[in-house]
């Protein structure tokens, strides 16, 4: 089956080189072997197709075939064609000249944050609103579209988002982009076009983030996180700061939601200044011992640009996010997107569009919920169980909790981890360069394991903790 291919003639890039035509061609396939551009067990083409494709006489190219076998570079048999030979201490690709590269570990566990658990994929549910999809796609949907995303896309999340995240959300409104990351690169480039020069970050934070930011020419100073939140009101006496970026549903890593004080006092802020309020609402859809938190730019669409994705709900590998921006700004973020060849995949919007408008997206959200939510609940039993001197935060809502840990522990405890195969981050890990140490912590995404290596996990982590 993998050979079928061959019946219609691989495509073999080789370059003849020498005075003669079958010691030239000879040459060529022995350098190609030699170096292992054409790997142990490479199927070549017919001696009439690569003699058609050199535009040589195919006896030539039969004859050097011949001799290579004779010399043991190929091998020849009835029915499987001419193979590159097993060779002992055949030579792989040549390694590209460098620093030696660190060979690490694979983890046998991770509870790294950040990441939905992948093995939960819905991909029957996915398939059949793919063929669903297509079938219904009109034949312009494979050209070059809009860079503002495909329509049915943008007005099914219109709806959905009106409907379970609070925001005002026309699809005229709507960019599609590759990830959260692409989306924020955009706007942070029309901020400086604009002539921003500092976007305030929270205190505690993922650093690509930041750098996202920076590489834009905007400086990143932040403001403080406490138990309630982002302190907002700092953002007053920013003189310079045109743009502030907020986890408001769940503050990432602490995961606690931004107190309604501090969101009022976001929106006046940008109200009176004319600064745009960057929402992440990364995994907005995952709360279990609250009330759902609604997005901030319900607030005030004109000063609030929001940011969902599908990195969390569904797979990073997706490539799937949304901005929902103020209505001046749209034009502007796609003409930094860059025309259409900049668009994401049309094939995945028109798929994304057809499983939330079949209510399978809000099954699928739901179903995650519970399994989260049932290791949210496994996670602090056991500590309560097994470390009962650990205080576990953070966790009416999300992916992840924080867990506190002695003063002066945190680096022995994550090395400890990487030792015995456990991928974990510290709290240390996303603080900002202007902010002053913090409690120690771990950062524990409960979200990331497959459901058959949960418990595998879980285990390990009560085994490192000191």
């Amino acid at each position: 089956m993998t050979d079928s291919w061959a019946a219609f003639g691989a495509d073999l890039h080789i370059e003849p080189v020498g005075s003669g035509l079958r010691s030239g061609l000879m040459g060529a396939l022995r350098e190609a072997v030699r170096t292992g551009r054409l790997a142990p067990g490479t199927r070549l083409p017919s001696s009439r197709t690569l003699a058609v494709d050199l535009g040589i006489a195919r006896n030539t190219v039969a004859d050097a075939y011949a001799e290579l076998v004779a010399e043991g570079w190929l091998t020849a048999r009835q029915g499987s064609g001419t193979r590159v030979a097993q060779r002992a201490g055949a030579a792989g690709p040549k390694a590209l000249r460098g620093p030696a590269r660190q060979v690490r570990r694979r983890p046998t566990h991770s509870l790294m944050p950040g990441s939905p658990d992948l093995s939960a994929f819905p991909r029957a549910e996915w398939l059949r609103a793919s063929r669903r999809a297509l079938t219904a796609a009109p034949d312009r949907a494979f050209g070059y579209d809009d860079p503002q995303g495909r329509i049915e896309l943008r007005t099914v999340l219109a709806g959905y988002l009106a409907r379970a995240r609070g925001v005002y959300a026309d699809p005229e409104r709507i960019v599609i982009c590759s990830g959260f990351v692409h989306g924020l690169g955009l706007i942070g480039k029309v901020l400086r076009q604009r002539g921003v020069r500092e976007a305030a970050v929270e205190s505690r934070g993922l650093d690509i983030h930041r750098n996202l930011l920076t590489a834009a020419g905007l400086a990143t100073p932040c403001v403080a996180v406490d138990e309630h939140g982002a302190e907002t009101g700092e953002l007053g006496s920013m003189r310079r700061v045109g743009a502030a970026l907020l986890t408001p549903a769940h503050q990432f890593p602490t995961g606690v939601p931004l107190h309604p004080d501090r969101r009022a006092a976001a929106v006046d802020w940008a109200r009176s200044t004319g600064g745009l309020v960057l929402e992440d609402d990364y995994d907005g859809e995952f709360r279990y011992d609250r009330q759902p938190v609604g997005a901030l730019q319900g607030l005030d669409p004109e000063r609030v640009a929001y940011l969902g994705t599908a990195s969390k709900s569904l797979a990073p590998g997706l490539r799937l996010a949304w901005m929902v921006l103020p209505g001046e700004w749209v034009r502007e973020v796609c003409d930094a997107k860059g025309g259409p060849e900049w668009m994401t995949g049309a094939t995945d919007q028109l798929t994304l569009a057809e499983f939330i408008a079949s209510g399978a997206y809000d099954r699928h959200v739901r179903a995650m919920r519970l399994r989260y939510r049932r290791r949210r609940d496994q996670l602090v039993e056991t500590l309560a169980e097994r470390a009962p001197d650990f205080r576990v935060s953070g966790i009416a809502a999300g992916l992840h909790a924080v867990l506190e840990l002695p003063e002066g522990t945190e680096q022995s405890v994550v090395q400890a981890a990487n030792w015995q195969g456990l991928a974990l981050e510290g709290l240390s890990r996303f603080r900002h360069p202007d902010t002053g140490p913090g409690r120690d912590g771990l950062v524990i995404g409960y979200g990331t394991p497959s459901e058959s290596g949960w418990a595998g996990a879980l285990d390990a982590l009560c085994r490192v903790l000191p």
